[in-house]
């Protein structure tokens, strides 16, 4: 796993960032925290992103047994997807995950057949490869505020439905900050403007849920963090205004939702409101770049996010909502 050089970051106390190439770059971040010689990894990318992911960690001068953990804050494949493949390079890591993602982690059937319904076969394939399972016996199930301890320092996971059922946020006091995965949304660095970081929800399928979402934000709030590492796509700092944006983002992301409630085919209405919610934030934001550009940046976020919706509408519908 050697002949590539990761595009890395170094952050503060410890962390780094590493750009996972995972779709495009500064899509999807890993974030590699060091501690008194010892390692863990917080998300993974793909399997194209392991030898980036081993590269990082000899830029930091460690080897592969300096690793103790790997935290996945859930089991959607572009936070995931490489998890198998870099275990098997970790000789002395744990894979930590929450305990509805855990069993998907040993037998990934179901969860390759779930991304293949939202990508469809060839392009899951394309985007994965050959998801690799992890031996049960190196899984440790997370409990909700359970702490962890790396090289002496304590990290704590905690349970962040919305986004997903099987998500967890790492909150780590020594860095005053939380990885949040896809719970505190997504800010992309190309998207930066003199008004600071732009954000906003995921409401990736199949189990966003708006009002588990809102609680999430502020549970993650609670930890008084002066910084979030978001895995799309890492540091943000301004955060009651970006928390603000979240829940104003998930407001609108129902109200554009519950609106084709009753359509028979909703999936177009709410992509386009959704294209037009996201493009004209970004561009009151003082985005100044052309309409190509930001459309390559949001693309994949529109489909996803309006596939999100629907599904959670046709959830409802099964509720008689």
């Amino acid at each position: 796993m050697t002949g590539r050089r990761a595009q890395t970051r170094q952050l503060n106390d410890g962390i780094t960032a590493i750009d996972t190439e995972c779709a495009r770059p500064q899509q999807d971040a890993s974030h590699l925290i060091v501690e008194g010689g010892r390692a863990a990894f917080v998300d993974t990318g793909n399997n194209e992103s392991v030898p980036l992911l081993m590269d990082a960690l000899q830029q930091q001068g460690l080897d592969a047994s300096a690793v103790d953990f790997v935290f996945l804050t859930h089991i959607h494949l572009d936070h995931a997807g490489g998890a198998g493949l870099l275990m098997q390079a970790l000789p002395k890591a744990l894979c930590v995950v929450h305990p509805r993602g855990a069993p998907h982690m040993v037998d990934p059937a179901r969860l390759i057949a779930g991304t293949e319904a939202v990508y469809g076969i060839a392009e899951t394939r394309a985007m994965y490869g050959d998801i690799q399972a992890i031996d049960a016996a190196r899984i440790r199930a997370a409990e909700d505020e359970q702490w962890f301890e790396l090289g002496g320092r304590k990290m704590q996971t905690l349970y962040t439905e919305g986004h997903a059922l099987h998500h967890y946020c790492l909150n780590d006091p020594q860095s005053r900050g939380v990885f949040t995965g896809d719970s505190f949304g997504v800010s992309y660095r190309e998207l930066d403007t003199a008004a600071g970081e732009f954000i906003f929800p995921t409401s990736t399928p199949t189990q966003f849920d708006p009002d588990a979402a809102h609680v999430s934000i502020d549970r993650i709030m609670a930890c008084n963090p002066e910084r979030l590492y978001l895995t799309h796509y890492s540091r943000v700092r301004d955060l009651q205004r970006l928390a603000a944006d979240m829940h104003a983002g998930i407001d609108a992301y129902t109200d554009m939702a519950l609106a084709n409630k009753d359509a028979e085919e909703p999936h177009d209405a709410i992509e386009a409101l959704m294209a037009a919610y996201l493009k004209s934030g970004v561009k009151k934001h003082g985005f100044k770049g052309d309409d190509d550009a930001l459309h390559a940046i949001l693309e994949i976020d529109i489909l996803l996010n309006t596939k999100g919706l629907v599904s959670w509408l046709a959830r409802l519908k099964k509720q008689g909502a």
